[in-house]
């Protein structure tokens, strides 16, 4: 006993000695040993602390959100500070997006050798991008899209050996993409879209062996696409509207992971080489736009994962291909506006309308109007009345005889019986028309219109040379003046621009039908130059103009594609309780409103002025078409200033509106970001929730965390693998509907944000295909 007393002592004296040893050292200093007080605040160090002060100065913060950032090194790093996150007494991520920040970016970045993420994206920062931001060791994530920054990338930037994601897309910067941009070997996603960048694609980003992700659509870039890729995991390859010519080269086939690739409107020329069959994971391939020639190979019908196909506006000529009727997950296809002749392959022209094959003068089959007319089969050999013209003397020819003069008669009298049976039917049909109209312009039908003209009170239908004017645009079936206003037509609704009703032509045929007030519309000869441009415009997602009607007493009607489901609002609002709508579908519809909104300011000029969910209809496949676009240039002034002041009142106005009395493109985001928040609540604006419209509601709600209650129950159901889809729309939303205009983003950058919350619904949409307009 006394021997293992004697042995403890030794290590109880040891345990004593390390014990006495770290309090000593923990007493020292806080700050020197683990960055912390002994109450477990954790104090910044002073050369983070330095450059936190360093980096707010030189901001402007229009909201408050940096006023949290006050005090001594305690507070920094405690969490009370906005969008700051440290570790061990270092900042390791500042986040401040959607703060609505100005001014510039420090130099003094350069001093936070611990931090990983740089997130300040979608807000008003500007100058240029501190070149110090490549001494950042630890820096993974460097986020300052949607900013107004200016200038060149620094080439330092690429030098993190961390870096893992650059997003610099949609600000104002220029000048040549360093090549260096891309050194790190991390390096997975780089993101320049939307720029003004010039020169050629680095060829160290052709080479580097770690990208995934590169975009760099919407800038000046020029040159030949890199001919060896050495990225074989690129998944998304983006170079669309720039100036890149030459010809595609093979190697992109090696590509075998990629399954983006988008090369519209830039001057690529050459063919469509065979070997892109070889993308097997392709689901979207975007050419429009181009100078491409030749045949379509038909090995791209073993593309089976693609669901869209864009290969309008180019010279490709020959037959579309049947294979391509074996692309069962096809969801949006355009071969508009090429020379492709010959007849379209049944199972396309079923799929998809006429929009995505017109332009090709000598291709048939797409719609009722272009049929294709078969050419005379040969007729059978029959034998001959001359024995000499038969190969066999003995083949009998008793089955072959001259008429007699009783069959001539009988055929003679058959052929006068019906024409006089023809004649019958068309004096019967002529009556009863001319009864039809004759009841619709003494106004007898209820509840039904029969004939616009009527409808308003002008004289009855006059197809004659004083009876009015009906101007056709391309469409999928033809009427005359006198169809159209003896058709039955049925009021779906009003606007404040005129009323719509829906007409069934004679034929069977439906269209939609605008009767403009007349007061508020522009002089006959002013009406029809600018009604001509409106219905050259064609987009998947706005609703095409196919004739207008100018009435010997100023009747202005416009002609429209019918959606048979309806508006969105009626589709939201008004359906049955056992019709529920799923998230894709919801996400389907915004990208689609907002393809249409960015194609109306991009590519039209244009601002819609009053966009809501009633002016938004749905095709059989919830296709979404935007109506109404343009329509004011149809309208007076005076007539526009009073719509813009009672438009929106159902809760899509933007809350500048009623003192600027003007429309923007920033108006037209917020009602945007109104009918994106009905997707999310199921709620119309129509109604007030609690006293405040629907963007008061959810922001009060959602306040500074993303709660569940705001959503419609329908979509909770899936909750578990939509809910981050569901926060970040809802985030964006929340964005567009932000009461300082110059806060809300471009519709190009809202397009952008949604298509990245969920790329697999990308294609589930009708692709971005802003068709130019063609005379």
């Amino acid at each position: 006993m006394g021997d293992r007393k004697n042995k403890g002592l030794p290590l109880n004296l040891l345990q004593f000695f390390i014990l006495y040893s770290i309090f000593h050292l923990l007493c020292i200093s806080p700050e020197s040993v683990t960055g912390q007080e002994n109450d477990g605040v954790t104090i910044i160090t002073v050369n983070d602390f330095q450059a936190l002060q360093a980096f707010k100065r030189e901001l402007i913060d229009l909201r408050g959100t940096l006023k949290s950032w006050n005090g001594t090194r305690n507070g920094a790093c405690s969490g009370s500070w906005a969008g700051i996150r440290c570790m061990k007494g270092q900042v390791v991520a500042i986040q401040l997006p959607f703060k609505v920040l100005g001014g510039r970016l420090s130099d003094k970045i350069g001093q936070f050798k611990q931090l990983r993420k740089l997130s300040l994206h979608d807000n008003l920062i500007g100058g240029t991008i501190p070149s110090s931001i490549g001494s950042l060791p630890n820096l993974r994530g460097l986020y300052l899209f949607s900013n107004r920054f200016s200038g060149t990338i620094p080439a330092s930037i690429g030098n993190s050996p961390q870096i893992q994601a650059i997003d610099l897309s949609n600000n104002q910067l220029n000048g040549l993409i360093p090549a260096s941009l891309v050194n790190s070997p991390r390096i997975h996603r780089v993101n320049l879209s939307l720029n003004s960048f010039s020169g050629s694609i680095p060829r160290s980003f052709a080479l580097s062996s770690s990208l995934i992700f590169l975009a760099l659509q919407n800038n000046n870039l020029s040159g030949l696409i890199p001919s060896s890729w050495g990225t074989l995991n690129l998944r998304s390859l983006t170079l669309d509207h720039n100036s890149f010519y030459g010809s595609l080269p093979h190697s992109l086939s090696k590509l075998s992971h990629l399954e983006e690739l988008s090369l519209s409107y830039n001057k690529i020329n050459g063919s469509l080489p065979k070997e892109i069959a070889g993308l097997k994971n392709l689901s979207s391939l975007n050419l429009k736009k181009n100078h491409l020639t030749g045949d379509i190979p038909s090995s791209i019908g073993n593309l089976s994962r693609i669901s869209l196909l864009d290969l309008s506006e180019n010279n490709f000529t020959g037959e579309i291909p049947a294979s391509l009727e074996n692309l069962s997950n096809l969801t949006s296809f355009n071969v508009s506006y090429n020379s492709f002749s010959g007849q379209v392959p049944a199972r396309l022209s079923k799929k998809f309308n006429s929009s995505s094959f017109v332009g090709n003068i000598q291709l048939c089959g797409f719609s009722p109007s272009t049929p294709c007319i078969s050419a005379a089969s040969p007729p059978a050999e029959s034998p001959s009345l001359s024995p000499l013209s038969s190969d066999d003397d003995h083949e009998p020819k008793h089955h072959h005889r001259r008429l007699s003069t009783k069959d001539i008669i009988l055929i003679i009298v058959g052929v006068l019986l019906l024409i006089l049976f023809i004649l019958c039917c068309v004096l019967l049909f002529c009556l009863i028309r001319k009864r039809t109209g004759t009841k619709a312009r003494n106004g007898k039908s209820a509840g039904v219109e029969k004939g616009f003209a009527a409808a308003g009170g002008a004289a009855g239908a006059d197809t004659g040379p004083n009876g009015g004017k009906l101007v056709l645009f391309d469409g999928p079936f033809v009427f005359t003046a006198d169809d159209l206003l003896c058709a039955t037509a049925e009021i779906m609704g009003k606007s404040p621009y005129g009323t719509v009703y829906k007409a069934t032509l004679e034929d069977g045929n439906q269209v939609a039908v605008k009767r403009l007030r007349e007061k508020l519309a522009k002089t006959p000869k002013e009406f029809e130059i600018e009604v001509a441009a409106l219905g050259r415009i064609r987009h998947p997602n706005l609703l095409p103009l196919r004739a207008y009607y100018l009435g010997p007493k100023g009747e202005k009607l416009l002609v429209f594609d019918y959606m048979s489901k309806g508006s969105l609002s009626s589709f939201l609002h008004a359906r049955g309780p056992e019709t529920t709508i799923d998230w894709p579908t919801r996400m389907k519809i915004a990208i689609g409103v907002t393809r249409g909104v960015n194609y109306i300011h991009n590519q039209e000029n244009l601002v819609h002025g009053n966009l809501t969910s009633g002016d938004v209809y749905l095709d059989e496949q919830n296709n979404p078409r935007i109506s109404d676009y343009g329509i004011h240039r149809l309208m007076t002034d005076s007539a526009n200033t009073n719509v813009i002041g009672t438009a929106g009142s159902a809760g899509y106005r933007a809350p500048e509106l009623p003192k600027t009395k003007k429309t923007t493109t920033k108006t037209d985001i917020y009602s945007l970001g109104v009918i994106i928040l009905e997707l999310l609540t199921g709620k119309s604006p129509n109604e007030a929730v609690d006293g405040s419209d629907l963007p008061q509601w959810v922001a009060s709600t959602v306040k500074e965390e993303w709660t569940n209650e705001v959503f419609d129950l329908e979509l909770m159901r899936d909750v578990s693998t939509t809910g981050d889809e569901m926060l970040n729309t809802l985030k964006l939303a929340l964005h567009l509907v932000d009461p300082l205009p110059e806060a809300r983003p471009d519709v190009q950058q809202v397009l952008q944000q949604l298509e990245e919350i969920n790329p697999k619904l990308i294609a589930e949409t009708p692709e971005e295909s802003a068709e130019k307009t063609h005379h």
